[in-house]
C-alpha cells in the first residue's frame, strides 16, 4: 500500500494562492466528500500555511490527490503546477512528522498546528475516509508532535503568527502604549493577537467578530470593547491598528471602507496586519496614502530570525522524528505483510486438517490424549516447515512487492483467494 501527500504550502506559494485551497474546519467534512469522489481514503490538512491531502492505497493514488486539489484550486483559472509538491511513503511519512513537530510551520515550535493535525484526523475518521494506515500514520503524527515538545526547547517560549503580527504593527507604529488596536476575529488567533498586544502596552482594544458573544467574551477578558460588525466604521476612525485573523468569504475591509475612513483622519497612519487565510482586506488597499497594510506572508523575515535562534533544537527535533519515521515504517511493513503471511499459514492449517480428518478415519479409535498428541504433531510440523517462508516474506515482503508475489505464485495463495470470492 502506497501512502502518497501532494500540497502547496507556504514556501511553494503565495497567500493569494493558497486562499484559494484553504479549507475552513466547519468545511472540512464537504472537503472530504468531494475527495470521495477521486479517492476512497484520504485525509485533508489545511492551515494558513498549507492545504495537504495524503492518500493510502495502490497505484494511482497520487493522481487522485493531485486531481481532487487542481480541481478545489482550479477556478480563476490558476495555474496549480508549479506551486504543488509530492511525496510517496517514507518522504510522505517524514513530512507529515516535520508539520506535527512544528519544523515546518512558518513560525518554528508553533503550538497550533499539532491541534490542527488532530483536527483534519478527526474529520477523516467522522466521514470514514480514514483507512487503518492512515489513521496509524497520523496518530504516529500526533505523538512525535508532542514528543519533540516535551523532549526539546522548540517551543519554550515560541512564537505565534499573532504574536509575530504584534511585533510587526511595533515595527511600523514604533512604542505601543499609546495605541488603539481593532481586533476582527474572536477565535484562537484573535484571542493570541489580543493578549499579545495587551502583554506590549496597548491600553484599548476593540474586538469585533460575525459572532457578537464571542466578541464580547474576549473583550471582557481584556477589559476591551466588543463592536459590532455593522459597526465598524467608527473603530476604524479610532484605532492606530487593525489586525484581522477571521474567516470570511468575502473581503471584510474593503477599498471603500478604508478609503471612507482615511479621509476622516487625514493626518493618522493607519497599520493593518491582515493574517487570515483567505484574506480579510482587499490588497488595493496598500496602494492608499497613509495606510500600511501587510499580509501573513510579510512575516517571513520575523519568521526567519526565529528559526535561526532555534537551529539546535531543530536538530534534536529530527533525531526524534527520524525515530519516529522508522517506528512507523517497521508497522506498515508488518501491517502489510500479515494478510499475506495469515493466508498462508491458513492454507497449511486447511490442508492439516483435512489430512488428519482422513487419517484419523483410517485408524483404530484413538484415546482422546492420543488424538491430541497426533494433533499437535501435525501442527508442529505445519510451524516448522513455514518459519522460513514466513521470514523470507518479513524479510523481502512488503505487501506488494515481488517478494510477496513469489510466496503467493509458489503456494497458490492468489487461485485461493479467487476460489474463495467465487465460493
Amino acid at each position: 500500500m502506497l501512502i502518497e501527500l501532494v500540497g502547496i504550502n507556504h514556501r511553494t506559494a503565495p497567500v493569494d494562492v493558497r486562499e484559494k485551497a484553504a479549507v475552513r474546519a466547519s468545511k472540512l467534512a464537504d472537503s472530504l466528500a468531494g475527495l470521495r469522489e477521486y479517492a476512497a481514503q484520504g485525509v485533508v490538512l489545511s492551515t494558513c500555511n498549507r492545504t495537504e491531502i495524503y492518500l493510502a492505497g495502490e497505484s494511482g493514488c497520487h493522481d487522485a490527490g493531485l486531481r481532487f486539489l487542481e480541481t478545489h484550486l482550479g477556478h480563476n483559472g490558476c495555474d496549480m503546477s508549479r506551486h504543488i509538491y509530492s511525496f510517496r511513503d517514507s518522504e510522505a511519512v517524514e513530512h507529515l512528522f516535520r508539520v506535527a513537530a512544528g519544523l515546518e510551520s512558518m513560525i518554528v515550535g508553533e503550538h497550533e498546528i499539532l491541534g490542527q493535525v488532530k483536527q483534519a484526523l478527526d474529520a477523516a475518521v467522522e466521514a470514514a475516509m480514514a483507512s487503518a494506515p492512515l489513521r496509524h500514520l497520523f496518530q504516529a503524527a500526533i505523538r512525535t508532535g508532542r514528543r519533540v515538545r516535551q523532549e526539546t526547547g522548540i517551543s519554550k517560549n515560541a512564537l505565534s503568527v499573532s504574536s509575530v503580527a504584534v511585533d510587526l504593527a511595533e515595527q511600523v507604529v514604533g512604542d505601543l502604549a499609546g495605541c488603539q488596536m481593532l481586533v476582527i476575529g474572536a477565535g484562537e488567533a484573535g484571542g493570541l493577537v489580543a493578549r499579545a498586544a495587551r502583554d506590549r502596552g496597548v491600553k484599548r482594544i476593540l474586538v469585533s467578530s460575525r459572532t457578537e458573544r464571542r466578541a464580547l467574551a474576549l473583550a471582557s477578558s481584556l477589559d476591551g470593547t466588543s463592536v459590532k460588525m455593522a459597526e465598524l466604521a467608527p473603530a476604524l476612525d479610532a484605532c492606530d491598528i487593525v489586525v484581522t485573523c477571521a474567516y470570511a468569504p468575502r473581503w471584510i475591509l474593503d477599498a471603500a471602507k478604508i478609503q471612507e475612513a482615511v479621509s476622516r483622519r487625514p493626518d493618522r497612519p493607519m497599520v493593518i496586519i491582515d493574517i487570515a487565510v483567505p484574506r480579510n482586506v482587499e490588497p488595493s488597499v496598500a496602494g492608499m496614502n497613509n495606510v500600511f497594510l501587510h499580509n501573513i506572508d510579510d512575516l517571513v523575515k520575523i519568521a526567519d530570525a526565529n528559526r535561526r535562534q532555534r537551529q539546535g533544537e531543530v536538530r534534536k527535533a529530527e533525531a526524534i522524528i527520524s525515530d519516529e519515521v522508522a517506528g512507523f515504517n517497521a508497522w506498515r511493513h508488518d501491517y502489510e505483510v500479515k494478510p499475506l503471511v495469515s493466508n498462508l499459514m491458513q492454507k497449511a492449517e486447511d490442508i492439516r486438517q483435512a489430512q488428519l480428518s482422513k487419517t484419523l478415519k483410517k485408524l483404530r479409535p484413538m484415546t482422546e490424549e492420543e488424538r491430541y498428541n497426533l494433533d499437535m504433531m501435525t501442527r508442529s510440523i505445519v510451524i516448522k516447515l513455514l518459519q522460513d517462508p514466513i521470514k523470507y516474506i518479513k524479510a523481502h515482503g512488503n505487501g506488494n512487492g515481488d517478494g510477496a508475489r513469489t510466496i503467493s505464485r509458489v503456494f497458490q495463495l492468489e487461485q485461493e483467494e479467487e476460489k474463495c470470492e467465487k465460493e
